[in-house]
């Protein structure tokens, strides 16, 4: 196997946020930080914990902080790219479409219309009816499902999907959500 050139000494996985980007907003890059979480006793105390840590010992307001924590764990090989505190993983895509959003959001909302929409995937709505985002149960998982109308008359169509079980769900769902998105206006 060959070095990987833009790898660090000992990562396992690049965080999502660049080095330049934490510095800017943290004082510190990337490698700094994994000195500093390396040498605090609580880094294996999960995510919260080193989030907390970084927020109340560092200054780091909360929204960096939990960046922090994020790409630490993804270095360091305690979280894999998609990959939630609770170990399972999560995907999402959108696309702005020309469709009608309420119109959308009522077939949503109709159980026999739902059906035909996710053939052979049976989705069960967990939500309100009137919530923002409309989340349903799948097997596997929680697919959520936001519909942002545009001025232009089109929406905006968001479907993260939750709790997949494996980092392989994720190009698996992913591929099979985006090419929904795509027939979606045709239906």
């Amino acid at each position: 196997m060959m070095d990987d050139p833009t790898r660090h000494d000992g990562w396992v996985a690049e965080p999502e946020v660049s080095d330049d980007a934490v510095r800017a907003a943290t004082g510190r890059g990337w490698d700094e930080w994994r000195t500093v979480l390396d040498a605090w006793p609580g880094r294996d105390d999960g995510h919260t914990a080193i989030a907390a840590h970084v927020e109340s010992a560092h200054g780091v307001d909360g929204w960096w902080a939990q960046t922090v924590a994020v790409g630490y764990e993804r270095i360091t090989g305690r979280r894999l790219p998609y990959q939630q505190p609770d170990g399972t993983f999560t995907v999402a895509t959108s696309r702005t479409l020309a469709i009608d959003a309420a119109a959308w959001r009522a077939r949503l909302l109709d159980p026999d219309a739902r059906a035909a929409l996710f053939p052979g995937l049976a989705p069960d709505l967990r939500s309100r009816p009137t919530a923002t985002s409309l989340r349903f149960a799948l097997d596997p998982g929680i697919l959520q499902i936001a519909i942002d109308p545009r001025p232009d008359g089109r929406a905006k169509v968001i479907l993260t999907h939750e709790r997949l079980p494996t980092p392989d769900d994720v190009e698996r769902w992913r591929a099979h959500w985006s090419a929904w998105l795509r027939d979606l206006e045709g239906r």
